[in-house]
């Protein structure tokens, strides 16, 4: 089996003279959990829509699980599972009978439905309640079932579009829960579009960054945390004054000074020492009861890259 689940190669798509999707060129690999990260309208569903041949590239092209866009969009769509803005469930139908149906439309017989769908509503939390009407249920259970029903067919390949959006933050950490138990479990290649970069973070192994259709940097967490070059550093203790933050904004290597909740959070710059801003601090009279450092967030790393971005394009 080739190691790459996805190959993009300069994928572009224009709608009226709008560039939606610019020249983007990535392998994901197969077995992985990738996120593709963008504001609103920087071009994620549309990557998803050329990937699974719903629309034709302008120009480039692309391979999923080997297969060409352009010319095997059938064999890719029976090989791949899909969630995309909606669910596209039936919901005066229980959950069981949603399975049923589409169970059937991948012509799955009916030994292995009944198994399939008995695993996939366990997993997820879901088979005691197996036989209520959808429609009553919460959005996140409805996006749980959603997940599973793009996993029926056992598919290689995984798009979710959005998935956590709209859903309150404890549905949000269960749907990502199962998301992971399920991918692992099933071995698929998962495609993840988000916005929510904290989200991202917590389950992504690779991680592709999009604005304006273009793509802007790929690489692990860890690797676009990094590429960015910032550090933080943290102050927690009492007595921090405005003269203070005033003060440490002011010094060498730091970009930025925000005080919430007892806690000072300092931005550095790459080789910035924190040393010398505890001695500040403490010399000013707070009390200093901890002091820690350590790396950008992915989403200060991805509010880097856009900024690095805008900079270029305003020359």
């Amino acid at each position: 089996m080739d190691s790459t689940a996805i190959r993009m190669d300069h994928l572009t798509r224009d709608f009226d003279g709008v560039r939606a999707v610019d020249h983007v060129s990535l392998d994901v690999p197969t077995g992985r959990i990738f996120g593709f990260l963008g504001p609103n309208a920087a071009g994620k569903t549309t990557t998803i829509r050329l990937l699974l041949g719903l629309l034709e590239p302008s120009s480039g092209r692309a391979e999923v699980l080997g297969f060409d866009t352009r010319i095997d969009s059938g064999a890719i769509r029976q090989r791949c599972g899909a969630l995309l803005e909606h669910t596209g469930l039936y919901e005066r139908l229980t959950a069981e009978d949603n399975l049923e149906y589409h169970a059937r439309i991948y012509r799955i017989d009916a030994a292995e439905r009944r198994r399939r769908i008995e695993q996939l509503l366990k997993g997820i939390g879901l088979w005691d309640r197996r036989r209520e009407n959808v429609g009553k249920w919460s959005r996140g259970m409805k996006q749980k079932l959603a997940v599973a029903r793009a996993l029926l067919h056992r598919p290689e390949l995984i798009f979710l579009d959005e998935p956590t959006a709209g859903l309150d933050p404890i549905a949000a950490a269960a749907l990502r829960e199962d998301l992971m138990k399920l991918a692992s479990g099933e071995g698929v290649t998962v495609f993840l579009t988000t916005h929510n970069l904290a989200e991202a973070e917590k389950i992504c192994s690779l991680v592709g960054v999009i604005r304006r259709g273009a793509l802007l940097a790929v690489g692990s967490p860890a690797e676009l945390r990094n590429r960015s070059g910032g550090q933080t550093a943290e102050l927690v203790g009492r007595g921090a004054s405005d003269a203070l933050l005033s003060d440490l904004r002011r010094q060498p290597g730091v970009r930025g000074v925000e005080h919430r909740d007892g806690r000072l959070r300092i931005d550095l710059e790459p080789g910035a020492e924190l040393a010398p801003l505890v001695t500040r601090a403490v010399a000013a009279g707070m009390q200093v009861e901890e002091a820690r450092r350590g790396l950008e967030s992915l989403e200060e790393a991805f509010l880097a890259l856009v900024d690095e971005a805008d900079e270029e394009e305003r020359g």
